[in-house]
Formats: C-alpha cells, structure tokens, sequence
C-alpha cells in the first residue's frame, strides 16, 4: 500500500484540452479567459478524483538539442499557438502560484521528460505516481508504481495490463514499438508498410528490436523484410526519438510538492481578476457547494 500518491499534470495539454473544451468565454471587457477556467476546473477535479498527496505541473521549455540533431524537423508541423491562448498562460501561471500548486519547467526540456524523470525517481514502495496526460510516449514508464490518467480527471487508469490491451505490447516494449511505427504528430517517421498491428506482432515474436535485428533471416522475403533491412538505421533512431530521460537535473524533490492550501485572498482577487464568480463563490461558502 502506497503512503503518497504524486499526481504530475502535463500542463501544456491540460491547456489545450481546456481552451478546445470551451469557446467563446471572456471577460466583460473582452479579455478570453475560457483555458484559464477550463485548466482550474481539471485541477480541481483531478485533485477530487485522485486525492493526491503531492501535486506538480509539468510545462514544456523548448525542444532539446539531442532530439532536433537526430531530427531536425521534429515537431515541425505543429500549428502555432492561438494568440487568444499564448494571451492566457500569464493568468494559469497566476492561478498555479495563487493556488498553491508547483510547477517545472526547464530550458530546452519537454514536459514528458519532466514527467519521466520525476515519475521514475520517485515511485516505489512508498510513492505511487499518477501521469495526467494523453501521450503515449509515456506508456515507457508504466509500471506496478506508475500509471497513466487522463488530464480531465475521469477516474480511468492505464495501468500495464491496460497498455497491453491497448497497444499489444508491454510497457517495456513501447519505444520500440514507436520506433517502429514513427509518430506523425511529432513528425517522425516510421518503417514503410509496418503500422501498429505489424509492428505488434513483430515485439510479440522477437520480444524487441535487438533480437529482430539478430533474427531478420527467419522473416520470409517480401516487401516488409525490405522494408525493415533498409530501414534499420532509421529504427535506431526513432528509439533514441521516443526514449524518454529519466536523469534531468534541476528539479526539486518531492517534497516541494506536497499538496497546501491556496492562498485565499491571492485567489480571490484572481478569481474577481479574471470575472470567475461561481468560483470566488465556491472558495468564500464552500459548504454550499
């Protein structure tokens, strides 16, 4: 039985889940303020769902210098950010501090290796770690110790059994199932003619890519057994890709994260800042809520 239970929130995506959720919300003088409202609404209901006992907020902070060597137009065909949504991080950064909720970011260091550094570091016998995100590159790190939630706080977990459902693999063999498929979202490209069924049945039969690799005569001639001969090089780089880091420095232990009361006041003024009464309500009579 686990003692702690730290909740890492991806934050970038529980932002762009809120502002996509709710159109059309802004302030009486104009000022959009639907990402702000969704993003307190999902950290109130993950706090709800989840009970944790230390809480963190994950941000991006650019895209490392190893990743864009290997591919230098990685994540390049990611549309740019709204204007009405880069207007509204200065007010979840607000809201996190007012609130009482850390938060990491590191220069040049995306959120998932954040996550994966701060999930692996510190689940074990005594810390269970919940991931609140929706990336499957993070299906790497699950374990007994660590599980996956979705960022709006249903109370549904990706646990191992759940990945192997999901993807046919185990967690331990989904880098190189990614490196075998590519990830078009984050533009990297995967074997020709092998998608995610193939590349399953691959893992299933050769338990991974080094022993595929020592194996590739068992695989009968054809396009496919082409296909992976001439893209060997491009598979061991997509694993580099997909790997997650584990050993950032420079973010605190968990002991900065466990969970505090807010700040009323900042977070009452915040509240009247951004015109969010139902809230400021909530916080000044919770017991008629």
């Amino acid at each position: 039985m686990h003692k702690n239970t730290l909740l890492v929130v991806d934050g970038m995506a529980a932002v762009y889940r809120a502002f996509y959720a709710i159109r059309g919300l802004t302030t009486s003088d104009g000022r959009p303020n639907n990402a702000i409202f969704g993003f307190i609404r999902m950290m109130n209901q993950l706090s709800q769902t989840w009970s944790p006992t230390h809480l963190v907020v994950a941000f991006d902070g650019g895209l490392p210098a190893e990743r864009m060597e290997l591919v230098p137009e990685y994540k390049a065909n990611r549309s740019p950010m709204p204007d009405d949504l880069r207007s509204q991080l200065e007010g979840i950064n607000e809201y996190l501090a007012s609130a009482s909720i850390p938060s990491v970011r590191i220069d040049a260091c995306e959120a998932d290796d954040i996550m994966a550094t701060l999930a692996v570091r510190e689940s074990g016998a005594d810390t269970k770690v919940l991931l609140a995100t929706h990336d499957k590159d993070l299906f790497q790190l699950i374990s007994e110790d660590i599980q996956i939630v979705p960022v709006t706080g249903r109370k549904e977990i990706m646990g191992e059994q759940e990945v192997e459902a999901k993807t046919g693999v185990k967690p331990t063999q989904i880098v190189d199932w990614l490196a075998l498929i590519g990830d078009s979202a984050d533009n990297i490209k995967g074997v020709a003619g092998i998608g995610p069924k193939t590349a399953t049945k691959l893992l299933v039969s050769y338990g991974g890519i080094d022993n595929l690799w020592q194996n590739l005569k068992e695989i009968p001639e054809g396009k496919m057994k082409a296909s992976l001969i001439a893209s060997r090089e491009l598979v061991e780089r997509n694993r580099k890709m997909v790997q997650l880091y584990t050993d950032l420095d420079g973010i605190p232990a968990i002991d900065e994260y466990c969970v505090q009361r807010p700040r009323i006041s900042e977070l009452l003024q915040f509240y009247d800042k951004f015109e969010f009464h139902a809230l400021a309500k909530s916080l000044r009579e919770p017991e008629l809520f």
